[in-house]
């Protein structure tokens, strides 16, 4: 199957666009989530560590996810408001 490499460009460029919505809020909410992880074991596994350790590492982690959460709707919003050009035309 030949491709028009100006069709392949446009695509390149939109698949781009796409993933960067939100990279930023992706990664903060991983790094966050990871650091509630370790806060959680750190607070539950640690002989003497702090009670509000527990707590406060549920919290870390809902924040985390929080952000996932608004960089998937961020994404999604973006799609909807910038349709694929020609995609509803495309045959197969």
């Amino acid at each position: 199957m030949t491709e028009d490499p100006a069709e392949l460009q446009r695509r390149t460029a939109y698949l781009d666009a796409l993933r960067a919505q939100g990279r930023s809020a992706r990664l903060a909410g991983l790094i966050l989530s990871l650091a509630g992880v370790l806060i959680l074991v750190v607070g539950r596994y640690r002989l003497g560590g702090p009670t509000w350790a527990l707590a406060g590492g549920i919290v870390v982690i809902a924040f985390g996810w929080a952000l996932f959460v608004y960089a998937v709707g961020r994404r999604l919003l973006w799609v909807r408001s910038h349709p694929y050009p020609n995609a509803a035309g495309r045959q197969g």
